[in-house]
């Protein structure tokens, strides 16, 4: 199964990235730093079609299996990069609905990481449910936390969890 991260952070090798960094020892993935991508927020007009985000679904499409969201916390939610890319899917039910069918049958996890092991009940919904709602496998949700170092707790969550 072929694998991509979105990597929704706001900050160059900031934690969310280290724990990429880490999962990259023992799982096979790319990643597409989406801070680094020019998206636009969704227009009911599509006048930003010429952006990054086409490109980068058509890529996430025509070359992955498993899509790995990772994301910080921020305010009890997704970060803004990956908040705009999410509501950009709507491109896919409406101007590019062919690409949008290609992701049925593809697996979604969600990865969030923030300084503590709290993280709000709710916090993945969003994930789980737009799987669901794009017919993709939603493979779960693992919350990550990194208190100045990565805890071995987490580690062994993410070898557990996310190994092929």
């Amino acid at each position: 199964m072929k694998s991509v991260v979105l990597l929704g952070s706001a900050r160059d090798k900031g934690n969310t990235f280290t724990v990429i960094e880490y999962l990259a020892k023992f799982l096979a993935f790319d990643v597409i730093d989406l801070k680094k991508k020019n998206i636009g927020h969704y227009d009911y007009e599509h006048k930003n079609q010429a952006d990054d985000f086409l490109p980068i679904i058509r890529q996430i499409t025509d070359n992955y299996d498993r899509i790995i969201i990772a994301t910080p916390v921020y305010w009890y939610s997704m970060s803004s990069h990956m908040k705009v890319f999410f509501d950009r899917i709507t491109d896919c039910l409406t101007i590019e609905k062919e690409m949008g069918r290609k992701l049925r049958g593809k697996s979604m996890v969600s990865l969030s990481c923030s300084n503590g092991d709290d993280l709000p009940s709710y916090f993945e919904n969003p994930f789980r449910d737009t799987a669901g709602y794009l017919g993709m496998t939603y493979e779960g949700h693992f919350h990550t936390w990194i208190d100045n170092k990565l805890e071995d707790e987490v580690k062994e969550l993410l070898k557990i969890s996310l190994s092929p």
